[in-house]
């Protein structure tokens, strides 16, 4: 009887494990590949070979990317006993040194639903910036600002520039050629040009606003012969103003509503008392406006009166605010109200 009992639970074990055993599976035999050193810059297109060593259709249900990494396209079903690909895509622009990007493939392979896949490189600037490929601004509308940097080569050629490409008429790009005591040491391949780019940026056709844009550099390098400096930053305005309208709703002349303040502040933190705030006047009869100088520098207030000249019913119009700005130098708020004369 034992022996009976041993020989039917062996039998319903196999017959349990069976569909496993039939069932799809994957196969990686390479899930690392190593690209060896790329220039920078390079597009990594790599095919990954996976193959469905089961008995059942193998699914591709998804292939997730890690940072930095595109999945190009995956076959979604590999048949029983053959194989499929996965290509990865690796943009080397924002990378330098030892890179590893990985791939997680989801499957509906019941003993590995998931696995990675994973792309290395070196990644090799052949031509690059000094101090850094990237220069941050941080100006008032209508100043302008230069900063500089070192472009060298790492090649063997002769290097030189081929042109620049700027984005905007605000972003003034110079070359020049260092010459004897102003090459940089220990900068780039030794004997190599080096050339210093002056990056004017700002003006009156500058756009208030955050600066994101890159500068198009084409140069003779074999491995790398583009280059992208990247210009970041801000453009803020010369001065701020709050509030921006006035409702004075419904209001009688003598009444605490019958006053608004606008405070005009400049955003100049190195020199606010260089920003003044001329005049202010309204075009509407009985509304005045008046500036003083408040307490912080560079800081005015406009009081904005609804006088007894007002007449009754509704108004409308604008505080017109005058200040020394040379870019912006008017501003206008617009004002309305019910005036309520006599009651």
């Amino acid at each position: 009887m034992p022996g009976r009992i041993h020989a039917a639970v062996l039998a319903l074990a196999l017959a349990l494990a069976a569909p496993a055993a039939f069932a799809q599976h994957l196969t990686v035999n390479a899930p690392v590949k190593d690209v060896g050193t790329v220039p920078k810059g390079e597009k990594i297109d790599w095919t990954f070979t996976v193959a469905n060593t089961g008995s059942a259709d193998l699914q591709i249900l998804a292939a997730k990317p890690g940072c930095g990494c595109t999945v190009v396209d995956f076959d979604k079903v590999i048949r029983p006993g053959q194989s499929g690909k996965v290509i990865a895509h690796v943009d080397t622009s924002a990378f330098s040194g030892p890179i590893a990007k990985s791939v997680t493939l989801e499957t509906n392979d019941p003993s590995s639903p998931t696995a990675q896949l994973t792309v290395r490189a070196v990644v090799k600037p052949y031509v690059e910036a000094h101090p850094a490929g990237f220069l941050r601004y941080n100006l008032l509308l209508g100043d302008a600002e230069k900063q500089s940097v070192i472009l060298y080569s790492e090649e063997a050629e002769p290097f030189e520039i081929v042109s620049i490409a700027s984005p905007a008429d605000w972003i003034k790009v110079t070359r020049t050629r260092l010459k004897g005591a102003e090459i940089v040491p220990n900068v780039g391949r030794a004997g190599q040009a080096q050339y210093r780019l002056d990056i004017t940026v700002g003006g009156p056709d500058a756009r208030i606003g955050p600066i994101a844009e890159k500068i198009h550099v084409t140069t003779n390098a074999r491995h790398q012969p583009a280059y992208d400096l990247a210009v970041s930053g801000v453009i803020r305005p010369p001065y701020r103003v709050d509030p921006l309208r006035i409702n004075f709703g419904d209001v009688a002349p003598g009444d605490a509503a019958a006053m608004r303040i606008i405070i005009v502040r400049s955003n100049n933190l190195k020199a606010p008392e260089t920003f003044v705030v001329n005049q202010a006047s309204t075009d509407v009869p009985g509304v005045t406006a008046m500036v003083s100088q408040a307490a912080n520098k560079g800081e005015f207030q406009v009081t904005v009166r609804v006088g007894p000249p007002a007449r009754p019913g509704p108004f409308e119009g604008a505080v017109r605010i005058v200040t020394n700005d040379p870019v912006n130098p008017v501003v206008t708020i617009p004002i309305k109200g019910v005036a309520k004369v006599g009651v």
